[in-house]
């Protein structure tokens, strides 16, 4: 196994290393830099269904997903080109936090893949809220957000009374690191608890556009056979849609985390 930073806001390459066989000294060596750098990518790998789902099933219990997954194998679910206007990831988001419990990762096999973009974006906000002056963090420490996923169910022809909704802290601490992280995206926030959704705009939309700035991100650049995953509790993602129809499809799972209150 070799190692190589992605970029300097996080993510760390993983080359030759099979995911499929896997030794007791290299989980530990992957949890380390999972919970350090917040991206692993491994390039190259040769997976079935069965292999992807056993290798996310190492890093804890799978996720069904609300609208719908492969018809053997329930927990994935296909990411498939359907041209801009039918694309459902374009904004940056944190997946399901309109759930009380969201995945604490999410995980992307590549199997088709475009010749140029289709590449995922990601934000790191451990340090967007580090870079936040102390007389906000003061404030943002305190307030809880409400998040749905009323705009999801609408993209997908579900009720929308049955969107499901929850609560988190704004700032979120991270239970391997400590490291305290904005918890907040456009995608599914609606307002803070106890705040009207007018008092809530102005303040939500300044860290909507803090959250993403440049020297906090970092990009994936696809490849067939890539297997990527990524830490959904300190980190936003966005699917960069600047590929037209060429295909582009994945297989995603995602594992259990924890409630945030």
């Amino acid at each position: 196994m070799r190692t190589r930073p992605m970029s300097a806001p996080l993510g760390m390459i993983i080359d030759d290393l099979d995911v499929r066989s896997i030794d007791h000294h290299t989980w530990s060596q992957l949890n380390k830099l999972f919970c350090d750098h917040h991206v692993l990518v491994f390039p190259d790998q040769q997976l079935s269904p069965a292999d992807h789902q056993e290798f996310a099933e190492h890093w804890g219990e799978l996720v069904p997903f609300p609208y719908g997954g492969l018809p053997d194998y329930p927990n994935i679910i296909e990411l498939r080109n359907r041209g801009k206007k039918g694309d459902v990831n374009q904004h940056w988001h944190t997946d399901m936090s309109y759930a009380q419990a969201p995945p604490k990762l999410t995980m992307l096999y590549a199997l088709e893949t475009p010749d140029l973009g289709g590449e995922t974006a990601f934000a790191n906000q451990i340090h967007a809220y580090n870079e936040l002056s102390v007389g906000i963090k003061r404030l943002l420490d305190d307030l809880v957000a409400e998040h749905s996923a009323e705009d999801l169910a609408r993209l997908y022809g579900a009720d929308t009374k049955e969107a499901l909704r929850a609560e988190h802290p704004v700032v979120r601490v991270h239970e391997d690191s400590g490291e305290r992280a904005l918890y907040v995206c456009r995608a599914f926030t609606r307002c803070f608890k106890d705040w009207t959704r007018a008092e809530s705009k102005v303040l939500l939309e300044f860290l909507y556009e803090h959250s993403v700035r440049p020297e906090f991100q970092a990009r994936h650049q696809w490849r067939p056979n890539d297997l990527v995953m990524w830490d959904n509790r300190c980190l936003l993602h966005y699917a960069v849609h600047d590929h037209g129809d060429d295909p582009r499809l994945l297989h995603r799972l995602q594992v259990q985390g924890s409630p945030t209150l």
